[in-house]
């Protein structure tokens, strides 16, 4: 069975953003779609979020990721250390983000620092899967430096003036059913 996990980001749950439109999408192909509620969702920490991530994902089926913001870096810590009995087909970020530009407070900047200052292994998360990510060229949050290091994940689409990617986009969708229709 094809599942698709959304994880929503910081601050947010699983009525925010775009995240019921593409469920509703998805669900009207016949997908299975989850999108667990995030612990602590005003302020993040990432050993809680990826077990929640975790929890969701079912080693029998063929698991499709999708990640926005801070959801994007849960899925990339979770595939870190992924057992390779468990099958990711295929993750989608938006307005995924490694670094950050400023974030406003410094309530927030504490909370962002450890997200911001643990290492990624992106070459051994390439291993894990195939991956799309999208962002917006007027991110108020993600500086353009992001691109790069996504690109080393796979394609990198780019839209324009979509701030941080909050609305409906036909790229999301398109990008999904890519994953699903493309060989490993």
């Amino acid at each position: 069975m094809k599942r698709v996990t959304i994880i929503h980001g910081w601050g947010m749950n699983p009525g925010s953003v775009w995240i019921p439109w593409l469920k509703k999408e998805l669900e009207t192909k016949g997908i299975y779609v989850q999108t667990p509620e995030m612990p602590n969702t005003d302020a993040p920490e990432i050993e809680h979020w990826v077990k929640e991530l975790e929890k969701n994902i079912d080693e029998e089926d063929d698991n499709y990721l999708v990640g926005h913001s801070i959801g994007c870096q849960t899925i990339m810590r979770y595939l870190e250390n992924k057992p390779d009995k468990i099958k990711i087909k295929g993750v989608l970020f938006v307005a995924g983000w490694l670094t950050l530009n400023d974030v406003g407070n410094p309530e927030d900047e504490a909370i962002a620092k450890p997200w911001v200052e643990t290492p990624i292994d992106l070459k051994k998360i390439k291993t894990k899967s195939k991956f799309i990510s999208i962002f917006s060229d007027d991110d108020p949050y993600v500086p353009e430096e992001n691109w790069k290091k996504f690109q080393e994940l796979g394609e990198v689409i780019i839209e324009d003036k979509k701030g941080h990617i909050e609305g409906p986009l036909p790229s999301i969708i398109k990008s999904i059913e890519k994953l699903m229709t493309t060989k490993e």
